[in-house]
């Protein structure tokens, strides 16, 4: 599934103000790395976070949030929200927000040696 490519752009100008943003293509939809990590990402056209697994389930709680599921397995800590959950200017920043402040604490994966 592609990514949309408003959602891109919202996500884009969301990081602007930040010096260390790539944008990979990775889970069928277009990820934001901030300082090399694994950050946001746009999935079709939800909005996928990468946010502290100590706050997922109170996450998931919230409108059109759900938890990331790839072939079977759940990643806690990972989550999408679909347009309903972010339509609003306030809760799209939310979102953001909650995943800026987690990658501050994340750990980077490591690297593959080629």
């Amino acid at each position: 599934m592609a990514h949309d490519e408003k959602l891109a752009a919202r996500i884009r100008t969301a990081l602007a103000h930040l010096p260390d943003v790539e944008e990979k293509k990775m889970f069928n939809g277009l990820t934001f790395m901030v300082n090399g990590k694994m950050c946001v990402g746009a999935s079709g056209d939800q909005l996928m976070c990468r946010i502290d697994p100590a706050v997922h389930d109170e996450a998931v709680k919230k409108k059109g949030c759900s938890t990331m599921e790839m072939k079977g397995r759940v990643y806690k800590g990972f989550v999408f929200i679909s347009e309903e959950g972010m339509k609003a200017k306030k809760d799209f920043d939310g979102w953001i927000a909650l995943a800026l402040d987690f990658n501050k604490h994340a750990k980077a994966s490591k690297k593959k040696k080629k």
